[in-house]
Parts: structure tokens; C-alpha cells; sequence
């Protein structure tokens, strides 16, 4: 792979060979002022991942241009290690992979089967035909939650599962984000803090300023400490930036919109994803919410769930017979609590008790 490929690739092995054949030593990458253009070019990929999730292409006409790109991806990848957010680490791994789909389907099979031997996928290419192996195809696509990824919706013939260039390379991305998202967060010496602690502090504030912007901290009137324990998992999870399962999302939707949660509310919660896609996300919601499928979709009842693998931590009151329904855990759980509560008058009697003058002796 010649060195601008490199560059635009910098996972590959051929970028880290020429980083040592050009002798470039740690010290010098954060410090010298030779490559602050890589130092500069490096933070902003962070940047880029944080607000955007996609990393802007840079001029690389020259051997110097080319380098600075690479050592901008190692710089880039210890400022996200010295952050340490697992957020901030799914962005960012979500950023170069999608980057790296917009390069890759535009690019030769021979590039492309190139591209695979470097991320470690088996696949081999027949008269132009790019193909992977079942079981391998099943291994790389476990992320993709599309319909038509399914093993069930694919053509297999002989064992191999033939794709067209974009679909190959949509595998290659994937291959690359868990990669990434696998090897971070890097450990990372006292000289990498000190050298980056400004850029560190600066990006650690914006990933949590974008996780609270995101994060769905109200839910109005509803009573979030009687959500059974599969709706505050699943919560959690979208919160934290986790990808949900689409029987997850499914149940997770009709629940909140069955208790009174407004479309928008429901969109906010599902934001902090890394790999949020609003339009799509907005499409699913209204579809399960009846807005534009006609029908309100109530949750899975809890056998349901359980069959999904997305009952979790089941408590006692799940353990209850008649209790087989989220929705009827939930109702449960605040008719319990407001039982317990004491009435407006024995709050007033009590008021009054408490406020009332001591009688003179």
C-alpha cells in the first residue's frame, strides 16, 4: 500500500512501518514543534468524532502532508485513551469506522481485499466477486441490526455469502469500529497526560457537556423508581451511549409512549447512541407510536422479553404470577407507593401538630 493510501488508512500496518522508518519518537510527536500540525490535525479528530461523528478529509499531496495524518491518528487515539469515557470511546470508534465506509466503497475489489487482510477478515475475491464465508459473515455482522444483514435474508451459496463492493465495505467498517472500539482505551503514560492535559481537560468537558445534552434526566409526571427493572436497564443503556437491540428499542418505545412520554421525549433518550441517526430514529418511534403506521404498539409481555434476552434482573414483584406484563409491573409499583403514602388530611393534621402554638401553662 503506497503512503498516501496509508494515510488515508491509518490502522494499517504500512502507516505504523513508516512512522518507524522516519524514526519519529514519542517525545517528539508531543512535544517538538515539527508535528504540532499532527498535534493540532489529532485533536481535531476527536473534535470531529464529538460533534459530528465523521473525520474531515485533509489535503495529502505531500510526503509531509502524509505523515502528519498518520501520527494525527496515533495522537488521536491517546487523547481518547487519556479521557477514558467510554462514550467518548464509542464516538470516536464510530467516527473513524463510518470515515473509513465512505473511503472504502469507492475503492478498487484489489483494494478492498487489501483492506481486509489488514483488519483480519477472511474473504477471498472470484472473477471480481468479493465473498465471505458464512460464519465469517455471521462474526462481522452481529453489530448491524438491518433486516437485510440477516443470515435468513442472504444468499448463501456453497458455504459463501457473495456481497457487492458497499456491502463489503460496510463489513470492513464494521470490522474497524470494533477494532478500535476493542483496543481503546490505551494505556497511557504520565508524560502523554502531562504533554496533553489542556486537550484532555478541553475534550473530557465537551463529551460530558454532549452527554448531558442527551441525557434524559425529567420524565414529567412519570415515576421513574417504578419502572420494572428491563425499562431502567434498557434506559441505562441509552444513556451510557450502548447500542439496543431492536426488540430492546421496540419495547423500550411502546413502553414510555403507554405511561404518557411525548415522541420527543422518547427521541431524547435514544440520542446519546453513538451511532444516532435522528431522521431514522424519529421513523421508528412514530412507526411503533401509531403516528404513521396507524397502530399503538403496546411493550412485549415478560415471556416475550424473556425469549428477546432483554429481561433483566428480574425482582421479586416480576416473580409474582399475575405480574407478566411491564405495564402491569409498573401500575403495580405506583398503586404500591401511593397506598403507602398518607393522606392529604393526615398531611394537614400533621401540619398543624407540628405548627401549632404550645398552650400556656
Amino acid at each position: 500500500m503506497d503512503l498516501r493510501q496509508s494515510a488515508r488508512y491509518p490502522f494499517v500496518s504500512d502507516a505504523s512501518q513508516f512512522v518507524r522508518e522516519e524514526k519519529v519518537t514519542l517525545e517528539e510527536l508531543l512535544t517538538h514543534s515539527a508535528f504540532a500540525s499532527a498535534r493540532l490535525l489529532g485533536k481535531k479528530r476527536v473534535l470531529d468524532a464529538i460533534e459530528k461523528t465523521e473525520i474531515d478529509d485533509n489535503p495529502l499531496n505531500t510526503r509531509d502532508e502524509q505523515l502528519q495524518e498518520i501520527l494525527s491518528y496515533a495522537l488521536a487515539r491517546m487523547l481518547v485513551s487519556s479521557v477514558g469515557d467510554g462514550f467518548l470511546i464509542r464516538r470516536y470508534a464510530l467516527a473513524e469506522a463510518k470515515t473509513f465506509y465512505e473511503r472504502a466503497q469507492l475503492e478498487s475489489v484489489e483494494a478492498l481485499m487489501e483492506l481486509a487482510g489488514q483488519l483480519g477478515v477472511q474473504a477471498d475475491a472470484i472473477e471480481g466477486a468479493l465473498r465471505l464465508h458464512f460464519a465469517e459473515f455471521l462474526r462481522l455482522t452481529t453489530g448491524i441490526r438491518s433486516k437485510e444483514w440477516k443470515l435468513v435474508n442472504t444468499e448463501v451459496k456453497h458455504g459463501m455469502v457473495a456481497l457487492t463492493r458497499t456491502r463489503f465495505a460496510r463489513v470492513l467498517e464494521q470490522a474497524l469500529h470494533d477494532r478500535i472500539e476493542g483496543e481503546l482505551p490505551l494505556e497511557v503514560s504520565n508524560d502523554i497526560l502531562k504533554a496533553l492535559k489542556n486537550d484532555i481537560q478541553e475534550l473530557k468537558h465537551l463529551a460530558e457537556e454532549m452527554k448531558d445534552r442527551y441525557k434524559a434526566e425529567s420524565f414529567g409526571e412519570v415515576d421513574v423508581e417504578s419502572f420494572p427493572p428491563c425499562i431502567r436497564r434498557l434506559i441505562g443503556m441509552a444513556q451510557a451511549g450502548e447500542n439496543i437491540s431492536h426488540p430492546g428499542r421496540f419495547a423500550l418505545t411502546s413502553f414510555l409512549f403507554s405511561i404518557g412520554l411525548s415522541r420527543e421525549e422518547i427521541l431524547t433518550i435514544f440520542a446519546a447512541s453513538p451511532d444516532f441517526d435522528e431522521s431514522k430514529t424519529k421513523y421508528q418511534i412514530d412507526h411503533i407510536t401509531g403516528e404513521i403506521s396507524g397502530t399503538t404498539y403496546t411493550p412485549p409481555e415478560c415471556s416475550t422479553m424473556k425469549s428477546y434476552g432483554i429481561c433483566f434482573n428480574p425482582d421479586p414483584l416480576c416473580q409474582i404470577d399475575w405480574v407478566k406484563h411491564p405495564l402491569i409491573y409498573y401500575r403495580a409499583r405506583v398503586r404500591r407507593k401511593r397506598s403507602q403514602q398518607p393522606s392529604p388530611a393526615k398531611l394537614n393534621e400533621a401540619k398543624g401538630t407540628e405548627t401549632a402554638p404550645e398552650r400556656a401553662p
